[in-house]
């Protein structure tokens, strides 16, 4: 992922890098679940559901695929374009998560991984979590991932690059 990252353009990232769907959810902002759960209020289902702990709530209302149909198959173009949209998604979500619970403790975690498809194209998921002291973290050795490349994105370690 380092290697990704380091070689994609992160320059003027904007809202205009985000597919509309995902804007939408940007736009509608951030809830607290009645267990205390940060969410993507968008993404909320209709009827709440029971969850092992706030970790497995956040991470599974927050999580979702990157838009990624109308992108080109071949890797060189498709890669830096899926990149820029995970990324754009990830900093305008971490500074609505922060103007709605006024810190900066929700985290990020952007994987990009291989379709198990015949044209095993490289695809990507974007999930929100909020560490806990009494909760094990969301990928515990994010180092030793092998099936695919994750990074966990901060507000104030990593996206304050790119503004």
């Amino acid at each position: 992922m380092r290697e990704i990252l380091r070689t994609t353009d992160i320059t003027d990232l904007s809202d205009r890098d985000i597919p509309p769907m995902f804007l939408e959810v940007v736009e509608r902002g951030w809830s607290l679940t009645a267990a205390g759960g940060r969410v993507l209020t968008d993404l909320c289902p209709e009827a709440p559901g029971a969850y092992a702990d706030r970790l497995t709530e956040e991470t599974t209302i927050n999580g979702r695929g990157m838009t990624d149909y109308d992108l080109p198959a071949a890797p060189d173009e498709r890669t830096p374009l899926l990149v820029r949209r995970c990324l754009a998604y990830v900093h305008a979500c971490l500074r609505k998560a922060q103007e709605k619970f006024g810190d900066t403790q929700v985290k990020a975690y952007v994987s990009l991984s291989f379709a198990d498809t015949e044209e095993a194209l490289l695809t990507s998921n974007v999930t929100f979590c909020t560490p806990l002291p009494d909760v094990r973290p969301y990928i515990p050795d994010l180092e030793a991932v092998t099936d695919a490349a994750v990074a966990e994105i901060s507000l104030e370690g990593d996206c304050s690059a790119w503004s």
